[in-house]
């Protein structure tokens, strides 16, 4: 018998059951079902609903019950519907009637509210945890380079000289705002939903702070009919992983363009690349590659979840049923995705001479502009002039660097011969003082801001 079997003359038929059906992926829910059924029983008992006894035995099943799926021994069926169903049969087969008392005054539509809230709490612990194990391997990489010189780049092409630190840490800082986005989805997901019943609250007078307090919720729903729709948490998540994805995908990008031959600034370790089934030469960056394909999928899981509920009238509707599968697809490709990453940054080689060598002359024309500019140029007319100097470079088929002092002159009569001091690397990183900027005492800072952060997040 359905536990909402009493209403119906006629079973349901095969082809709605298995449409209907959640069970074959909200098994993921158990842990949080059990712990959330032991709360509710607890409070059924301090409510007088369940006695001393019936409290015992119902908490004790439940507890055989955690173990079988500790151990993977739970027994399942075909019959289940969902995790609490599940539960609620194997309960009843472990005791008895009495698990029939348990659902007293509580919904499934509170119920799994309330599990999924507690998963999606306990998934950005878990999450938050693989992110700052990739923070620590960059704020690795950049303490090992972090003044080794660079090229910066801005649409692809060569901008500013820049360092292999300040590169490393431009990735840091994103996953940190990710970091600070999972801690804010954990709080907003710590409301509990359980005691509203199927959306007009529960008749039992259970002390709904205090179940809060069990289960470490922060604090209790305001509103029963709000509390069992409410699927903002989950979509707060996705947008979270969907970003986090974004973040680890433009990472990913430049390291497959700093490890191809033609850059060479980093060789990734053979353990993280794949081979050729044709080319016997080819190191392929396929874990890299991997991470920024995906990236597409987390992004359409909360485009998908966002269609779902943009049409859903008030309370609890089916339609709700589709709001694990992409949270929890989201959560197996993150926690595939991270550690790949922290691999890959761990593993791999920095090339200090490859990076130092790439750097155009032409790259130190802002460098050039700001001379004039301290010489009384306007700013727009100092511009021009290192415009005309970089035209007149390339006409002659030569580096900026290269050219001759009346060739400087012709650009600009304020150019003198003191000019070809601006093209001295690390006085070029270390004009740049500001915080934030490539100066050694810029970098040092940030590093050691990154540092910091880290230590907090810890």
């Amino acid at each position: 018998m359905k536990m909402w079997g009493g209403r119906m003359s006629k079973p349901t038929d095969p082809l709605v059951e298995r449409f209907n059906a959640s069970a074959r992926f909200d098994f993921r829910l158990a842990a949080e079902d059990i712990r959330g059924s032991m709360a509710w029983a607890s409070a059924l008992g301090r409510a007088g609903i369940l006695n001393e006894e019936e409290k015992t035995a119902i908490l004790s099943g439940l507890m055989a019950i955690r173990n079988e799926f500790a151990e993977e021994t739970f027994p399942t069926d075909a019959s289940d519907e969902d995790i609490h169903s599940a539960v609620e049969r194997r309960l009843t087969k472990l005791i008895g009637p009495v698990a029939g008392k348990l659902h007293t005054g509580r919904s499934r539509n509170d119920q799994v509210a309330t599990d999924f809230r507690l998963w999606i709490m306990r998934a950005c612990s878990l999450l938050s945890g693989e992110v700052i194990a990739l923070q620590q391997a960059l704020v690795g990489s950049a303490t090992a380079d972090l003044h080794a010189p660079m090229p910066g780049y801005t649409h692809l092409r060569q901008a500013q000289p820049v360092t292999w630190g300040h590169w490393v840490l431009s990735h840091f800082w994103p996953l940190d705002r990710d970091l600070r986005r999972l801690e804010k989805c954990a709080l907003e997901a710590s409301v509990l939903p359980l005691g509203s019943g199927a959306l007009a609250g529960t008749s039992v007078p259970v002390d709904r702070v205090d179940l809060a307090a069990q289960l470490g919720f922060s604090e209790v729903s305001p509103n029963s009919q709000d509390a069992v729709a409410d699927r903002d948490f989950a979509a707060v998540f996705l947008f979270d992983c969907a970003l986090l994805g974004v973040h680890l995908s433009r990472m990913a990008e430049q390291l497959i363009l700093f490890s191809a031959e033609e850059f060479g600034f980093v060789e990734l370790d053979e353990s993280f690349t794949t081979g050729s089934s044709l080319m016997p030469q080819k190191r392929n960056p396929d874990p890299l590659e991997l991470t920024r394909g995906k990236t597409g999928r987390l992004i359409g899981h909360l485009a998908g979840l966002l269609s779902t509920l943009k049409g859903l009238p008030s309370a609890y509707d089916k339609d709700l049923q589709e709001d694990k599968e992409p949270v929890f697809d989201a959560m197996e490709t993150l926690m595939g995705a991270v550690p790949v990453m922290t691999g890959v940054v761990c593993s791999m080689r920095v090339n200090r001479d490859r990076m130092a060598a790439a750097i155009a002359p032409e790259a130190f024309a802002v460098d050039l502009t700001d001379y004039l500019v301290a010489k009384g140029l306007p700013f727009r007319q100092a511009h021009a002039a290192v415009g005309k100097a970089v035209r007149l470079a390339e006409s002659r088929g030569v580096g900026l660097s290269k050219l001759a002092p009346e060739d400087w002159a012709s650009a600009n009569s304020l150019f003198d011969g003191d000019v070809v001091n601006l093209f001295d690397i690390h006085a070029v990183l270390n004009r740049r003082d500001a915080a934030g900027g490539t100066s050694q005492r810029a970098l040092e800072e940030q590093l050691q801001a990154a540092q910091v952060r880290l230590k907090a997040h810890e």
